[in-house]
């Protein structure tokens, strides 16, 4: 049944629409395109670094700004192929991305992906879901989840308040701009106290709105708190 399925229906490549073998992948032209992040990175945003692969490295923006995470992995480089892919997860509706994103996501976070992890998505603001119709976070940790076996807690974060768009924003108007806008659902207070936490979102530029979803969780009694993320912002990427 499933091969006749497949000669019906072929398996498309996720962003081209080219034939190809598997479901839910990239054909080799898109594959190519894509800027995957491999060797070494940031221990804290993943971010990529020049030099042989080592541990505990940090990129330039993490050795400057306080995280208050761990540890953080990202799986692509958000130019390219992958901007195209995160803007069409993001705005265009394709939430059938989520699955092939999820898996880069975990090749890139086997390290964080733990037995004793709890997977948390960034929440978006309750208007913007409204108008959205889904949170990009939230789609991305389910698919890790399902994956990986790790739990997730989909509401887990709250947004308190509706935040400005980014955008245009310097590094120190985007902290002030996520200054207590997250917090953690009271109904869930007990289930993430004294868990170590994955928070798991699209796109990392300078950390904000991460950085306030980690402190949240830290201040409800997480034991640690590490990211994980699909494409990070580099400048002159």
């Amino acid at each position: 049944m499933q091969a006749l399925l497949r000669l019906i229906y072929p398996s498309r490549c996720a962003l081209c629409d080219t034939e190809i073998e598997e479901e839910h992948a990239l054909c080799p032209a898109c594959w190519r395109d894509t800027p995957f992040l491999r060797g070494l990175c940031c221990d804290k945003c993943g971010a990529p670094l020049p030099g042989e692969e080592v541990g505990g490295a940090l990129c330039d923006d993490c050795l400057r700004i306080a995280r208050p995470w761990d540890r953080g992995r990202a799986a692509l480089l958000y130019s390219g192929a992958a901007r195209q892919l995160v803007l069409a997860l993001k705005h265009g509706d394709r939430t059938d991305l989520a699955l092939p994103a999820a898996r880069w996501m975990q090749a890139a976070g086997t390290a964080l992906l733990r037995d004793d992890t709890l997977i948390v998505p960034v929440p978006v603001h309750r208007f913007r879901l409204l108008k959205r119709r889904y949170n990009q976070a939230a789609l991305l940790g389910r698919a890790l989840a399902r994956i990986s076996g790790v739990p997730h807690l989909p509401d887990a974060l709250t947004r308190i308040r509706r935040t400005p768009k980014q955008d245009g924003m310097t590094v120190t108007e985007r902290f002030e701009n996520m200054q207590g806008a997250i917090s953690v659902n009271a109904a869930r207070t007990a289930e993430l106290r004294g868990r170590s936490i994955l928070l798991v979102d699209d796109v990392m530029t300078s950390g904000a709105t991460l950085a306030a979803a980690a402190d949240a969780c830290h201040a409800t009694g997480a034991n640690r708190v590490s990211i994980l993320i699909l494409a990070r912002v580099v400048k002159d990427a």
